[in-house]
Parts: structure tokens; C-alpha cells; sequence
């Protein structure tokens, strides 16, 4: 039983499990990709790493995130930063009285202000919680190539490949300036930043085995730093 709603509670007493939680977000990923690449993303790299962790849960995924930078486009759904921060501090107390660690699988970079908040103030509470962000060294920022690989590898058919085009390409540190003030929509019309021209199945598999052996080696060591990330 690696699946925390499959189980009973007599199954879970006495355990202190690891629960393993991926957190995603609902919010526009260009023209060619589903409102919920981020959770599909989050949640089944959490997936494809319980087996290896000794003992640990996966529990349903958290589908909505601090997404306000998209909410330009229709179908985007933010509860934003505030509310994640609240939503995962509770989460977390209350998780902590059974279980025995908790880590947060992140798909979206847009959580990361509540999961610096959140998981340390947790930690300070004495429960042992860390977060791991589903990033891929190199990748382009949003719905490029390296998020539609990954996609097109794990729900192929979701994803509308001839709708698929370029959108702002210039690196992310050029755009921040304007994202954190135009949003999303006025930086890139279309959504994307990045190009996912060369996207293939074969590489989002070899993406998706990095992240999920990275996952395993960061459990393994358990080195959490002061913003709650578990390193490795």
C-alpha cells in the first residue's frame, strides 16, 4: 500500500510514515498544454519516486496553487500566495500528528513564496517537512520544450501538438521585471515562454528519470536548508 486514500487508519498506527504530497496549480500553459500540467507533472514524479522511499505515502495531490501571474487568461485558478501559505501550514500540522515526515513535491514555480514560508515556520514547530521543486537545469521557464516533453511523455494525448508555438524567449531574468508587473498575457500573448519546438515523448522520459532519481537521492540524504528545500 504505498497510497494514503487507499488506506484505513488501524493500517497507519504506529507507522510515522514519510507522506510524500505533490503540489501543482491550475493556470494557462499556452495553447498546446493542459490547465493541469503542473499537478500532472508534480504528481507523478511523487509517483514513479514512492516505491524506492522505504515506507513512505502518497498522498492526493494539492491542484491549485498561486498562480496570479496567469490569471490574464481564461481557466487560470490562483488562490494565491496568503491562502497556499495558510493551506499548507495546516496541512502540515495536522499531517504531522501521524505522520512522520512530509515533503512537498512543487510542479509550480509559482508556489515557491508560500513553501518558504510555510515549510520553515513548520519546521520552527518542530514537525520534520521539506519541499522539492520539480525543476530541470536548462529548461525553459513555461510551457516550452521542457514541459511539453515531459507531457507529451506522461499524458500524450491532452496535449495539442499543432497549436503549439513559440512565445517570449528571451531568459527569464530579462522578463521578470515586466512579468511581475504586466503579468503573463503582457509579456507573452500566447502564454508561453520559451519555444517547445523539438519537444518528444523520449525526452520528457529522461527528463521525468532525473527528477525521479533526484527525488530519491535528496529522501535518501534528508539535508533540509533554511527556505525548506530539501537539497540534492
Amino acid at each position: 500500500m504505498t497510497r494514503l486514500a487507499d488506506a484505513t487508519w488501524p493500517e497507519l498506527t504506529g507507522r510515522r510514515p514519510l507522506l510524500v504530497v505533490p503540489l501543482g496549480a491550475v493556470e494557462q500553459h499556452g495553447p498546446h498544454l493542459p490547465l493541469g500540467t503542473d499537478t500532472v507533472v508534480a504528481g507523478t514524479v511523487a509517483t514513479r519516486a514512492v516505491p524506492a522511499l522505504d515506507g513512505a505515502l502518497l498522498a492526493p495531490a494539492l491542484a491549485y496553487g498561486a498562480s496570479g501571474e496567469h490569471e490574464g487568461f481564461p481557466g487560470t485558478v490562483s488562490i494565491g500566495t496568503a491562502a497556499l501559505t495558510m493551506l499548507l501550514v495546516e496541512y502540515g500540522r495536522s499531517a504531522g500528528r501521524w505522520a512522520g515526515r512530509l515533503l512537498v513535491v512543487n510542479g509550480h514555480g509559482g508556489n515557491l513564496e508560500a513553501l518558504r514560508a510555510a515549510v520553515p515556520l513548520l519546521r520552527a514547530e518542530g514537525r520534520d517537512v521539506g519541499w522539492f521543486p520539480c525543476g530541470v537545469a536548462g529548461g525553459d521557464a513555461h510551457a516550452g520544450r521542457t514541459e511539453t516533453s515531459l507531457v507529451l511523455h506522461v499524458e500524450p494525448t491532452t496535449v495539442r501538438e499543432e497549436l503549439a508555438e513559440a512565445g517570449a524567449t528571451a531568459p527569464l531574468r530579462q522578463l521578470l521585471p515586466r512579468l511581475r508587473t504586466e503579468g503573463v498575457r503582457g509579456v507573452s500573448p500566447n502564454g508561453v515562454l520559451g519555444d517547445p519546438a523539438g519537444a518528444s515523448a523520449a525526452e520528457g522520459q529522461a527528463l521525468l528519470a532525473g527528477l525521479v532519481d533526484r527525488l530519491v537521492a535528496a529522501v535518501a540524504g534528508w539535508r533540509v536548508d533554511d527556505a525548506g528545500r530539501l537539497l540534492g
